[in-house]
């Protein structure tokens, strides 16, 4: 063989060499990431990516989306999945998501450390899904604003229909939002579904902007953007800590809640990663990083302390939250359908 040809060979063989030496380090770096797709607030969000990698060394890719646009993401990548973890937001969008197989089969060995309502969610979604924390829906005002106007101050859902609130309420739409997926889902239980459309319509023509994330009214009361701002109360919490003049409202005739879930998506590519984010997460140490990030919600573990500002579920009218069938996907598109023909297309 002529030295130029063997020179040739050696190198090809070089370049063959290097490309599986960087084939092996890509898989490997593929192998140490974690796609994590976050429907609580974006402080807690990287707040916890950046703790779990930091613990791990496992590289955290985070995407933060309203519930209600998670949902819909896996739906379009059921094909060809693309995240790994489905981290917090409303339960309800995790068990519809369940109940379409989006998300993967998994049973914790740690349920038995988990308060009973986030083992039901397990159970009920054949363990596709845990709940992680619990919330009450509410609303927040701005007394600042209040006074300026010489209005009362609101109590009930139906305080909200007043005339002199007209322009003044922001809350999210439920096609987005899993917040107000569960206020749809909640006056249609109080109330009976013609009743509460009625009621929605009416709401409609004081609403200033439909948000597409949950947390976005109330943080929009704190500002003095709008006067009423339709939450889960923890969010509304949130905003009173950045100001003083909002205030928590849990109406009169009763509320519902949300059961914060997480699902591992079905598909995923980093499996192993995500089991362990998901053990991670259940822990009293992951749990306690919501409080310190702004989320007041009710944790999921046991062990975990309550936040001092979390509300008091006792203390509060709560429905019978119905999570079988308002967290089934055909409730929720015919209902979505129906609010979208007839209330927001009606603006």
């Amino acid at each position: 063989m002529k030295k130029r040809n063997l020179l040739g060979v050696l190198a090809l063989v070089a370049t063959s060499a290097a490309g599986l030496l960087a084939g092996g380090d890509e898989a490997r770096a593929q192998g140490n990431t974690l796609v994590m797709y976050c429907g609580v607030n974006e402080q807690w969000c990287r707040a916890a990516a950046n703790a779990f990698q930091a613990q791990t060394g496992i590289r955290v890719d985070m995407t933060r989306q309203s519930a209600g646009e998670i949902y819909a993401r896996l739906r379009a990548e059921r094909n060809n999945p693309r995240g790994d973890v489905w981290f917090g937001g409303t339960g309800d969008p995790h068990l519809q998501a369940a109940s379409e197989k989006l998300t993967a089969s998994y049973q914790s060995p740690s349920l038995g450390q988990l308060q009973e309502w986030a083992r039901n969610q397990a159970q009920r979604s054949e363990n596709r899904t845990v709940g992680l924390y619990m919330g009450a829906l509410g609303y927040g005002y701005n007394e600042t604003m209040l006074r300026r106007e010489k209005l009362a101050a609101p109590a009930c859902w139906t305080d909200l229909l007043k005339p002199e609130f007209k322009g003044e309420i922001q809350v999210a739409d439920p096609n987005a939002s899993g917040t107000s997926w569960t206020m749809l889902a909640t006056l249609v239980q109080l109330m009976g579904e013609d009743k509460a459309f009625d009621y929605l319509k009416r709401l409609n023509a004081n609403v200033d902007q439909y948000t597409s994330a949950g947390a976005a009214p109330a943080q929009a009361t704190a500002r003095g953007e709008t006067m009423v701002g339709i939450a889960f109360q923890h969010d509304v919490i949130d905003a009173a800590k950045q100001n003083p003049a909002v205030k928590v409202v849990s109406p009169c005739e009763g509320t519902g809640y949300e059961i914060g879930s997480m699902s591992i998506i079905e598909g995923a590519r980093h499996m192993e990663e995500a089991k362990r984010f998901y053990e991670w997460a259940l822990t009293p140490a992951a749990q306690a990083i919501a409080a310190s990030n702004g989320s007041f919600q009710l944790p999921s573990n046991k062990a975990t302390p309550i936040p001092p500002e979390a509300p008091d579920l006792s203390n509060i009218k709560l429905i019978n939250y119905d999570f079988e069938k308002y967290g089934s996907s055909a409730e929720r598109a015919r209902l979505l359908t129906r609010w979208t023909r007839e209330v927001k297309n009606a603006r």
